[in-house]
């Protein structure tokens, strides 16, 4: 990650406008803060209550997935980020107060992330490149989420069928096209999902009109998000020049490609990387679309990110001025359009139903493909020293069965990464003493 002018404008920019719309209650990026503002908006709680859930529900994804990933691939993400500023924006007192504190955040993470790279770069043992083992299998783990969610919401049966058929396409696709077998096995995947809850729905006669999203409270809200359509388009614009400078990587899913394509410079392999990080992106956004749009339509406010899709914007657009200028019209159309999706969503209850599932399963296919990059990584530091791989291995395993017994402190999908990070510090202070000696 490069700290240049331009860059630094960019994250305070980015982040003095998120703590704003935060403050404000347009947008937030935490889902579970979203259905808490209307309370307070509406007079039903104070504003230091709203900061207090606000943090209670974001400060382990900060500590953990935001700072954890942003040391692995020296790239900022939205959990260090955005769900800061949510607290940030949320516990400012003043509306002008939030915007100055955002951005002071935003040097701060800026700073500090590029200052620890720095010194974790020097050690003897190779912290930072072995932390490169940690994305190797995410995408893979992630294109898996759509069986995992038919498994959970339709059964086992369909759940192998969706299995076998995704697998079959998965090794047969590559063959006719240029798309990976991580996009066919998450596109096909997506198909199934959706046609096996239209099935559903059609079959219960559970898609005639309903009238959840209906009403003056559906239609106020949905306006209330037009409103305040200038922010949430400077916003994306933000947000997509932070990608496109190579500082931000939206999601796990993308992060540690990205990383590795950012290192390689501007060559072929490079732009390939970027595109099937891309393409990766794009799926992931498709499939949040139900979760983001019934949250948003419901109670009033919208996703910072939006859908998402403003990610992907940034990755492929050849210069930041159009990567402004997309992610300003991306969040323009989806507001738009929110409201017919809404009403879509209302005539298949299965595909709304469906998001909870979604989530859950996009958890479990990361968190066990961080785990085992995360186990690469900490042999391969281990292999590098008297000790071994297995040395590696097992402070690392032994890092993960703690918080397992313990009740689990740390979230699943941060536990790996901090564990090989600990790994490479440990394995480094013994070295430091002469118990761990290099090969």
């Amino acid at each position: 990650m490069e700290i240049n002018v331009l860059n630094s404008v960019v994250v305070v920019l980015l982040c003095a406008m998120t703590a704003f719309i935060s403050h404000m209650g347009m947008a937030v990026f935490h889902d579970g803060i979203r259905p808490v503002i209307p309370e307070y908006i509406e007079g039903r709680m104070h504003r230091s209550e709203m900061a207090s859930v606000a943090f209670g529900l974001s400060v382990g994804f900060i500590a953990s997935v935001g700072i954890g990933n942003a040391l692995a691939t020296n790239l900022l993400n939205p959990w260090l980020l955005f769900l800061a500023t949510d607290i940030i924006g949320i516990a400012s007192p003043k509306k002008w107060i939030a915007p100055i504190l955002g951005g002071l955040w935003g040097i701060l993470c800026l700073t500090g992330i590029g200052t620890v790279n720095a010194v974790l770069t020097g050690v003897p043992i190779d912290l930072i490149g072995a932390l490169g083992q940690l994305g190797t299998y995410v995408v893979t783990g992630f294109a898996l989420f759509p069986i995992i969610t038919i498994i959970v919401q339709f059964g086992m049966k369909k759940g192998i069928i969706a299995a076998v058929v995704t697998i079959l396409f998965r090794f047969v696709g590559p063959m006719f096209s240029t798309i990976s077998g991580d996009s066919w096995t998450m596109l096909v995947g997506i198909i199934l999902l959706l046609a096996f809850c239209i099935h559903e729905d059609v079959k219960n006669k559970a898609h005639l009109e309903s009238d959840e999203l209906e009403g003056n409270v559906f239609s106020e809200r949905v306006a209330r998000i037009r409103k305040n359509l200038p922010f949430l388009m400077a916003a994306g614009a933000l947000i997509a020049v932070a990608c496109n400078v190579h500082v931000f990587a939206g999601s796990d899913v993308t992060m540690f490609d990205l990383s590795k394509a950012y290192a390689l410079g501007n060559t072929a392999e490079s732009q390939a990387i970027i595109h099937t990080a891309a393409v990766n992106e794009f799926m992931r956004a498709l499939s949040f679309i139900p979760l983001i749009a019934t949250t948003a339509v419901t109670t009033g406010v919208y996703g910072v990110a939006g859908f998402t899709f403003v990610y992907v914007a940034g990755y492929v657009c050849p210069n930041p001025i159009v990567a402004a200028l997309a992610g300003a019209v991306i969040i323009l159309v989806e507001v738009m359009i929110l409201g017919y999706i809404g009403k879509y969503l209302g005539k298949f209850p299965s595909i709304r139903s469906a998001s909870d599932n979604i989530r859950s399963s996009m958890n479990t296919c990361v968190e066990l493909a961080l785990l085992i990059g995360s186990i690469n990584a900490s042999c391969v530091m281990g292999s590098s020293t008297n000790v071994g791989a297995a040395g590696g291995f097992i402070i690392t395993a032994l890092i993960y069965l703690i918080n397992e017994a313990t009740g689990r402190k740390i979230m699943r999908m941060a536990i790996g990464p901090i564990g090989a990070i600990a790994t490479g510090l440990i394995l480094n202070i013994l070295h430091l003493v002469g118990i761990v000696t290099l090969l």
